[in-house]
């Protein structure tokens, strides 16, 4: 038995990256996958194609975190199709390489509005079918950028640490009706995401993690299978550090 065998899951952004490696790994430990992705139809396909390998079900949406009407659709469209819904990844983030001198509002804004008003948005309608059910895990991706000092973007950092303090105050209200909320603050991993961080940081990084390099996607999402499943069942608002050992 897998460690999420007949579980229903959704996770934002999902396509590339960290999302789908929590995709495979999560339909490898027996769960059908619901995903979002916002622009590759072939990364999406991709994803799909390695759900389906496990012999688990596949649901993909071409919805931004950012539309709360396409959201709230999606979501009823996905209860409906898989009954319940037992499993939140809330994983969709932007980044922008920027200074804070030089950011612009249009840059704030939207880095905000998909990392901070997403995670609203897609936990709003799901929270209220896990409170029905009296059961559920919800999941959320923080970065090591919003608890350290890293030379990271400010506007990055900031929603990232909006999502430790939504993580911490929701586990208190959620544990009364049998859902847990935790978190992941994530160091540098090999992602698209990571490509596009300056190449002073990257050199820096390997300096100053103890593993000496990214991580793999797999690693982490191999850690919040565990964390989503029945066998976490005393872990309440906790936001777990993997970012290879830094050292800082």
């Amino acid at each position: 038995m897998g460690l999420l065998d007949g579980k229903r899951a959704i996770i934002t952004g999902g396509s590339r990256g960290i999302g789908r490696a929590l995709c495979e790994v999560f339909a490898r430990e027996g769960a059908d996958i619901a995903f979002n992705y916002n622009v590759s139809e072939e990364r999406a396909a991709a994803t799909l194609d390695r759900i389906q390998s496990f012999g688990r079900r596949g649901l993909a949406f071409k919805v931004s975190v950012a539309n709360r009407p396409a959201v709230n659709k999606m979501v009823r469209e996905i209860h409906d199709d898989f009954g319940r819904i037992d499993i939140l990844v809330n994983n969709a983030a932007i980044n922008r390489g920027d200074n804070f001198a030089t950011m612009t509002e249009r840059a704030w804004d939207e880095v905000i509005e998909t990392n901070v008003n997403g995670l609203f948005n897609v936990t709003k309608p799901v929270y209220k079918h896990m409170l029905r059910q009296r059961a559920g895990h919800i999941l959320n991706l923080s970065s090591i950028g919003a608890v350290r000092a890293l030379p990271t973007a400010v506007h990055y950092a900031t929603s990232k640490a909006a999502v430790i303090g939504f993580t911490k105050c929701l586990s208190r209200e959620a544990s009364a009706f049998g859902v847990t909320v935790n978190a992941i603050a994530a160091g540098i991993f090999d992602t698209d995401l990571s490509d596009a961080l300056p190449d002073r940081l990257l050199e820096m990084h390997r300096l100053w993690c103890a593993k000496g390099r990214r991580g793999h996607p797999e690693e982490l999402a191999e850690f919040a299978a565990f964390m989503v499943s029945d066998r976490n069942s005393y872990m309440i608002g906790e936001v777990v550090t993997i970012d290879g050992g830094s050292i800082t």
